[in-house]
């Protein structure tokens, strides 16, 4: 079938390869490298079973310990080439946040570099203003545009303005990884861990993530989550999502009261690496869009 635009991410969409590429969804994996035992192993964020996520985070729990880079120019120049050479014209691409990560610079530099060579080749890069599942979302919402026949302008416009009605809320369960990554000091990890303190987050207006609350254990931020849903449940467009770094439990609570208290079926996934390896094993998010912003609810 022809389209108006390509549709293409990178992988901190998190969405599962079969649905990539069923879908004819262009696809950029990041890299990560897990040090252990002293060894550095360089990765790419391309699994394509289950038990590859399962096996990450089994690694983690192990002493693995995972870095990542997701301003990779070359992974994303070879990316938008290729494109090019296949014809693609006008492109809508996503990557993570910018609240996160300047990867969106990268892309628009890349994107642009490769016009040079090819001038009709136009790349719409959308900051998401969020990451993973929530990321996949938007990706999800961008290819019901582009099968309804609409253009890569109004694609780009309509997710734009989807942006800040996607709600999250993000459990983390081991601080140290938010310790790593600058999120919470290393004080407030060593005592939040000893008291099974569990932050909630959430992404606000600007793609950024920031502590909401903090609750003991994982039956009371269920709660929270629940309390939030109460208030105001998800919009017309009936979407919610789940996503968890290998917490089946938790994920499977949350699905099971979504539908039953909405008649929706959640997106269920497990989290990939690059983001994973900021959260670390055991955490668990929800998010969905609601006709309130960001902030309001």
């Amino acid at each position: 079938m022809k389209y108006l635009f390509t549709l293409s991410t990178d992988s901190t969409c998190d969405l599962y390869h079969d649905f990539v590429t069923e879908n004819d969804i262009k696809f950029v994996p990041l890299t990560f490298t897990m040090e252990k035992d002293g060894r550095m192993d360089s990765r790419l964020d391309n699994f394509t079973e289950y038990g590859q996520y399962v096996d990450f985070y089994n690694e983690l729990r192990a002493g693995g310990f995972s870095r990542t880079s997701m301003l990779n120019y070359e992974s994303h120049y070879e990316h938008f080439l290729a494109l090019a050479k296949e014809g693609a014209e006008d492109v809508v691409h996503f990557t993570i946040s910018s609240g996160l990560s300047p990867t969106k610079e990268v892309a628009a530099k890349a994107a642009a570099d490769v016009r040079k060579d090819y001038p009709k080749f136009n790349v719409f890069v959308v900051d998401p203003l969020t990451a993973t599942a929530g990321q996949g979302a938007l990706v999800t919402m961008a290819l019901r545009c582009r099968n309804e026949g609409k253009t890569a302008q109004e694609t780009y416009d309509y997710v734009n303005g989807l942006r800040l009605h996607l709600q999250h809320f993000i459990v983390a369960n081991d601080l140290n990884y938010l310790k790593r990554g600058g999120r919470v000091s290393g004080m407030s990890a060593a005592v939040g861990t000893m008291l099974n303190i569990k932050p909630i987050l959430t992404f606000d207006r600007e793609g950024k993530l920031q502590v909401i609350d903090k609750v003991k254990g994982s039956k009371k931020a269920i709660a929270f989550i629940k309390a939030k849903l109460e208030k105001e449940g998800p919009d017309e467009l009936g979407y919610v999502l789940i996503v968890h770094t290998d917490n089946e439990p938790c994920a499977k609570e949350l699905e099971e009261y979504v539908k039953e208290r909405f008649g929706i079926q959640p997106h269920v996934c497990i989290m990939g690496p690059v983001i994973g390896s900021h959260v670390g094993p055991g955490a668990f998010a929800l998010g969905y869009f609601s006709k309130s912003l960001r902030g309001e609810i």
